[in-house]
């Protein structure tokens, strides 16, 4: 049991336990990923072949994280190291590419090729565009992203457009989503192509009724992890149930309290009620926090023991005392983006790395003002949601892929065929794409049949050549290399991101010929803010306390902690979530292995109005013992109750 001496009592028994159902509560910190890994271990120790293994999770970042780390342990493990090749490791991969292997090995079922095009949120954006123009409304009228919002919505809650138009469809605006949403299908199929969200639903499609790919994928693990479980919406928890059917080991770990992303399908209902969908379930709590100080996590149990739907659990840690949180308050956003520049330019000056420091707030338009407040104080930073496989340079990049890999993709073509420039106007570009070049003039066929001859060179590149060796062709055989050359500074910065592109590249040449762009641009699609992290940048981190969370940081800066704004008050009926917000703030706090500032603004300027603000509840609430007032130019004695 040597392999097991670094884990605690609670960690070792979610090791151990191999057959049935399993609950792991984990608390934030308790080391959750450090046991599906052992655990994986353990399971393979025990004789099952590590293919016969599935894990999955929400991000990226942290599937390459367990993937590394099991592949360590298989490396340095004398049991296990016979199995140390590609063809014997287990699947460890988000939801996404979980369901992009079923869509694969069943495509012709659902009318695909083996090559279909995967929308990015702009491809999206522009067929919503031309499905809502096409149905005859305003898209000014009709919003796009709003229309996308609702789909997104319901084929999360497993609900397909007919469905959502025959038995959802219960007034005007429904009916009018439900024609549009019919339309912007009809766009995909002729390009085919599935959205972001498509690429669940479809997959449980295919598990729910197609008998084969259930049969298949049901028979393909024998054991099943499903990480962050709090974070399943509908389709995600149903996709988990039908491939852990036939055997019943499903091992689910997750934390009621770090429940924060309902407004985007996830039900807390899953993990509150995992023992009636897997009856007979075992259920183990982890308890122990490796990351935060003692203070830090008493303010945390304080804070979320006043939720009522939760599983009751407190963390607790060997780690020691620790600061106080540091309570801020400011005339306004312009001085607390100052005192958190300059807090986080002292810290730095005696000895943290910038990249330990971490800036959350609860809406992305508080980034604009803290940047400017970094920026006057000298502060390197970097502000995530600015992605690599977003900028433009990049996409049309990665458009010329895709569009020799699927020539029916229109978005791609478009995007492809104009950088560089052909002298290829609209006109001629309408009917390419609608396959209507008989009656062009002679020298619009020729551009096109260039352009054509172009996709087909790169399409046998991909064929042929590693994948770094197929982009760099790509970009070469096109002309975009060419474009970016020897001009200005933008343009020798748009030539180093294609460069970095090659690179990013490389991390697929060892795949078969073909495959590994496949897998790159899958990469670029199904990318997240986290895996910005992954490239070095130096710098504090500015991001939402919902792109942390997973992370640590050993400072944290917790900003616009005010009543409306976090807690966040939603427009419309719905009103403050309280519950949800006061797990939001619980994830921020224990982000923080040793300090935290929590900072509000007395007045704050949103969209253009400025509001009088009061302390956040989360403030007010913060046991005097866990807290000290630092900043608070309003009130001399005490931080005001808002009761």
């Amino acid at each position: 049991m040597d392999h097991l001496k670094h884990l605690n009592e609670a960690q070792k028994k979610a090791v151990l336990h191999s057959k049935g159902a399993l609950l792991i509560l984990a608390g934030a910190g308790a080391g959750k990923t450090r046991v599906i890994v052992h655990r994986i271990a353990e399971i393979i120790r025990e004789g099952t072949a590590p293919q016969r293994i599935l894990a999955v999770t929400f991000t990226n970042k942290a599937a390459r994280e367990m993937k590394e780390r099991v592949s360590h342990l298989i490396k340095t493990d004398l049991v296990l190291s016979p199995y140390d090749t590609p063809r014997h490791d287990p699947f460890i991969g988000t939801f996404h590419r979980l369901s992009l292997e079923i869509i694969k090995t069943f495509h012709g079922a659902v009318g695909l090729p083996a090559r279909f095009t995967i929308y990015d949120r702009a491809d999206s954006t522009r067929a919503m565009r031309e499905a809502i123009t096409a149905a005859g409304f305003d898209p000014k009228q009709l919003e796009p992203r709003k229309v996308i919002s609702i789909m997104s919505r319901k084929k999360g809650e497993a609900i397909g457009q007919r469905e959502f138009q025959n038995e959802h469809a219960s007034s005007y605006i429904d009916e009018a989503v439900g024609e549009v949403w019919g339309r912007y299908e009809a766009i995909l199929k002729k390009e085919k192509a599935l959205d972001f969200d498509d690429i669940l639903l479809t997959a449980h499609w295919l598990l729910t009724n197609h008998l084969p790919a259930r049969e298949h994928f049901q028979n393909a693990w024998d054991y099943i992890h499903v990480d962050e479980y709090q974070d399943t919406n509908r389709v995600q928890y149903e996709i988990v149930k039908l491939l852990s059917e036939r055997h019943g080991n499903i091992a689910a770990v997750g934390d009621v309290d770090q429940n924060i992303y309902s407004w985007r399908g996830a039900s807390i209902e899953h993990i509150m009620n995992f023992e009636k969908a897997f009856p007979n379930a075992e259920i183990i709590l982890l308890t122990e926090n490796y990351r935060s100080t003692k203070t830090i996590l008493s303010a945390a149990n304080d804070a979320i023991a006043k939720n009522v739907n939760r599983r009751d659990k407190e963390l607790h840690t060997k780690n020691e005392d620790g600061e106080k949180i540091q309570v801020a308050g400011f005339a306004d956003e312009n001085e607390e983006s100052n005192f958190i520049a300059r807090e986080a330019r002292n810290l730095i000056g005696k000895g943290l790395r910038a990249e330990d420091i971490a800036v959350l707030y609860r809406a992305n338009f508080q980034s604009r003002v803290l940047e400017e407040g970094f920026l006057r104080a000298g502060v390197p930073y970097q502000v995530l949601g600015t992605r690599f496989f977003e900028r433009k340079e990049v996409k049309d990049a990665l458009s010329y892929l895709r569009a020799a890999l699927n020539p029916d993709s229109a978005a791609d073509i478009t995007r492809a065929i104009a950088t560089p420039s052909r002298g290829i106007g609209k006109v001629t570009l309408a009917k390419i794409i609608n396959h209507q070049e008989e009656n062009l003039p002679a020298s619009a066929k020729e551009k096109i049949h260039l352009f054509r001859q172009t996709l087909s060179r790169i399409a046998k590149a991909i064929e042929e050549k590693s994948a770094s060796e197929a982009v760099y062709f790509a970009l070469t055989e096109s002309g975009m290399w060419r474009l970016y050359s020897e001009k200005n500074a933008e343009d020798a910065e748009r030539l180093e991101n294609l460069k970095e592109l090659v690179t990013v590249a490389t991390k697929y040449d060892t795949l078969p010929l073909g495959t590994g762009i496949e897998r790159l641009i899958e990469e670029a699609v199904l990318q997240s803010d986290q895996d910005e992290l992954e490239k070095p940048a130096s710098g504090v981190k500015l991001m939402t306390v919902h792109a942390a969370k997973g992370l640590e940081f050993s400072v944290v800066f917790i900003a616009g902690l005010e009543e409306g704004l976090f807690p966040h008050e939603r427009d419309g009926a719905d009103g403050v979530d309280t519950e949800e917000e006061r797990r939001l703030f619980y994830v921020a706090l224990t982000r923080a292995k040793s300090l935290v500032y929590t900072t509000y603004a007395r007045t704050r300027r949103i969209f253009g109005t400025r509001s009088e603000n009061m302390p956040s509840v989360f403030i007010t609430e913060l046991d005097p013992e866990y807290r000290d007032v630092v900043v608070f130019p309003f009130w001399n004695d005490e931080i005001p109750s808002i009761t």
